[in-house]
């Protein structure tokens, strides 16, 4: 009731004042409530008495006005995974300190077990005589970027823990990352080619297939396992494969690229191998063929009937199958290290021709022991020597003979493989094919001898000199 020495102003102006207060705190709620970030306010004891949409889907839940406190969350977790109490969130602090609390990432869980990371931005709040009367909180929801951080750790785990090299680099060629596989592959470190031009790398006469490779990217192009040579830290050169990909800023604009390189020396010395295979599968398939018919037309010249050509056909056959089987025996590990002498070896190399023992095939000289891979080794080569002299040599012709002459002195053994007798050799015929280049590799290479041939109008000469320790090793 208005006394009559009041004024009416002096009794509604604290109302007017609550009014207006009142007023000015729904403007501000409104506001807050169309923000798409999420934001809540407490009173001084932490007792939510407001929040907005956002916040509300951020904790997957809408507690009630002034019953939930500090935060509005279902549960709270710290980056560990361990629980954090409402009391000790950043809004509890922030409140108990009365000054800002920041930067403390924190994980909600909601009731449907998803979780999602937010950067908390609690500020107290103040009246107009400094007295606290609540505090406003912004939830700062960084979940994609916390996926993507831990996409991007896990990345660099992969790249650096691979064995291949992976490297970036620039649109002008320097290079911007190195892992432990490109330290592996060429010897340098990081900090050694980080800032460092790619064509360090790159041997001169490759310079322009880098210049290509780099106008390719800055047209959007990829390079898929493009085979090539590069240079390591010692000078020495690798052989490659490179797979180049374009690297785009956020804006789609390329930037630089990331390259993979992978040593494909092994893959490549397969590939040798199994071509040098193949190469052999087909020159014996073809010198079966050959010493078949041989066989055939060597044993029509001694035979005058049917039964005896069948039977000496079929004698120097089964001699062929046992020297193939005796080059074979290796291969098969059939007993590698059994020792055999090289009497006993040559012999059973030229038994097909073994009833013009005497005065077709002489065999002269000392006997020595061979044993191990020298077993293979000279099997093959007596085996090329005799095929080729059927074919195309001394033992071709029916007045044709081979002498074989062996020698020794110190640790070495000396032979000599002479034919005589044979079609005359008008001109030095090509020793370059798959059956010469087997017997060189393996005097040269495998027993590391010496072999020379001798063209003479004639009949064929080769020496051949190899250590008898080789011929008794096992390795």
């Amino acid at each position: 009731m208005i006394g009559p020495q009041e004024p009416v102003e002096s009794v509604l102006g604290p109302r007017r004042f609550k009014l207006g207060r009142l007023a000015t705190e729904l403007q501000w709620q409104s506001l807050l409530r169309t923000l798409p970030v999420a934001v809540y306010m407490t009173d001084p004891d932490g007792w939510i008495t407001f929040y907005n949409d956002a916040a509300a889907q951020l904790w997957g839940v809408r507690p009630e006005i002034g019953k939930a406190r500090f935060n509005g969350a279902w549960k709270l977790l710290r980056l560990d995974g361990t629980p954090v109490p409402h009391s000790q969130t950043a809004m509890a602090r922030t409140l108990r300190a009365k000054r800002p609390i920041l930067g403390v990432e924190t994980v909600a869980e909601r009731p449907d077990r998803s979780r999602v990371h937010f950067i908390p931005y609690p500020t107290p709040l103040f009246n107009a005589v400094g007295r606290l009367t609540g505090a406003v909180n912004i939830l700062i929801d960084v979940t994609e970027r916390h996926r993507a951080e831990q996409a991007a750790q896990r990345l660099a785990g992969i790249v650096e823990s691979s064995d291949d090299a992976i490297l970036s680099k620039d649109l002008d060629g320097t290079i911007t990352s190195w892992n432990g596989g490109a330290q592996h592959l060429f010897g340098y470190t990081a900090e050694e080619l980080i800032g460092k031009p790619i064509m360090i790398l790159v041997p001169l006469d490759r310079y322009d297939e880098e210049a290509h490779i780099l106008a390719r990217l800055r047209a959007g192009e990829r390079i898929d396992h493009l085979e090539t040579v590069r240079r390591r830290q010692d000078g020495s050169l690798v052989e490659v494969s490179l797979s180049v990909s374009p690297v785009r800023d956020a804006s789609g604009r390329i930037v630089g690229a990331s390259t993979i390189v992978r040593d494909i020396t092994e893959q490549r010395r397969a590939q040798e191998r199994q071509a040098m295979l193949l190469r052999e599968m087909n020159h014996r398939v073809k010198n079966l063929f050959a010493l078949a018919s041989a066989v055939v037309n060597l044993s029509a010249r001694s035979s005058t009937r049917a039964d005896q050509l069948v039977e000496a056909v079929q004698g120097r056959l089964r001699a062929l199958s046992r020297a193939h089987e005796l080059t074979l025996a290796d291969i098969r590990r059939a007993k590698p290290d059994t020792p055999t002498s090289l009497h006993a070896l040559i012999r059973t190399i030229v038994s097909p021709y073994e009833d013009w023992a005497g005065h077709r095939v002489l065999l002269a000289g000392p006997d020595v022991t061979v044993e191990g891979h020298a077993v293979t080794g000279l099997a093959l080569v007596f085996h090329e020597l005799a095929t080729n002299a059927a074919k195309y040599g001394a033992l071709s012709d029916p007045d044709g003979r081979v002498e074989i002459n062996l020698g020794t002195e110190a640790d070495q053994l000396d032979l000599d493989w002479l034919e005589r007798g044979g079609p005359p050799i008008e001109a030095t015929p090509r020793a370059d094919g798959f059956g010469a280049r087997l017997v060189d590799g393996t005097i040269k290479g495998q027993l590391r001898g010496t072999l020379v041939r001798h063209w003479h109008r004639h009949g064929l000469e080769v020496r051949i000199a190899v250590s008898l320790s080789d011929l008794s090793s096992k390795r």
